[in-house]
């Protein structure tokens, strides 16, 4: 298993340190090759985060041709859409930069799992890479990713074919799970989990499966509107096949 976790100006940290440890920590406990590596779309450069400008060191250009996974995180910054250091502004930077188009070789790729983290999955559709395709992002960016032709689902991680997209920052933890999951076992995967003392947070919505009646009572947006998950009016959709873990406390009344 190759992976690639692709750098650029501001990105965040935690984006692409989080399944940079999973990857890495699941080779303890397989024989199989894993190799995990900082890229870019430029090549060997250092890369400034934009998490106080800390640097990782991107080791090589990403290669859409290598079979495995490639990872996109989302960026660091203020939450004001006007300003340079703005999260915006940095994913709209990394748009006019040579990633848009290597990403859409990747995705072309049969031999490749594309994967995004938080914002991530703002870099492709503002790209226009993700028209008629499901996807998620940070809870701040789902108008934005519905504004430009994908097809926003509120879950945890979302599993569309060979494009893999999950929520907020922490989400990253839960995606590469999935993947390690999907590649090695589940007990890998959980080996891993024990570990990190973590375990896995939300549902995986997975685009296959029957359609629920449910969608059949009108036009309803796959985004739902803000109102609790456990209801069901309009603007809720349960399209799709959900894997979902359910917790419950222990020794309390």
């Amino acid at each position: 298993m190759h992976v690639q976790i692709v750098l650029f100006d501001g990105f965040d940290l935690l984006d692409a340190i989080a399944p940079y440890e999973v990857f890495t920590s699941a080779a303890l406990y397989t024989d199989k090759p894993i190799s995990v590596a900082f890229v870019s779309a430029e090549g060997k450069r250092t890369i400034p985060s934009g998490d106080n400008q800390v640097v990782l060191q991107a080791s090589a250009k990403l290669d859409i041709n290598q079979k495995g996974i490639i990872v996109v995180p989302g960026a660091s910054g203020t939450l004001d859409t006007t300003g340079t250091d703005s999260i915006p502004a940095k994913l709209q930077q990394a748009t006019e930069t040579d990633l848009p188009r290597l990403l859409e070789g990747a995705m072309e790729n049969p031999n490749v799992v594309l994967a995004t983290v938080c914002g991530g999955s703002l870099i492709l559709a503002m790209a226009g890479l993700l028209e008629g395709r499901h996807a998620v992002s940070h809870h701040l960016g789902m108008k934005l990713l519905g504004a430009t032709g994908a097809i926003p689902i509120q879950a945890r991680v979302v599993a569309d074919q060979n494009l893999i997209t999950a929520g907020g920052v922490t989400s990253g933890l839960d995606l590469a799970l999935y993947l390690v999951e999907g590649e090695l076992g589940p007990r890998i995967a959980h080996a891993v989990e024990q570990l990190f003392e973590y375990e896995r947070r939300g549902t995986v919505w997975k685009a296959e499966g029957d359609t629920p009646i449910v969608q059949q009572q009108g036009d309803q947006s796959e985004l739902p509107k803000e109102t609790s998950s456990t209801q069901s009016g309009d603007g809720i959709d349960f399209q799709g096949l959900w894997d979902t873990t359910i917790s419950t406390p222990v020794g309390k009344n």
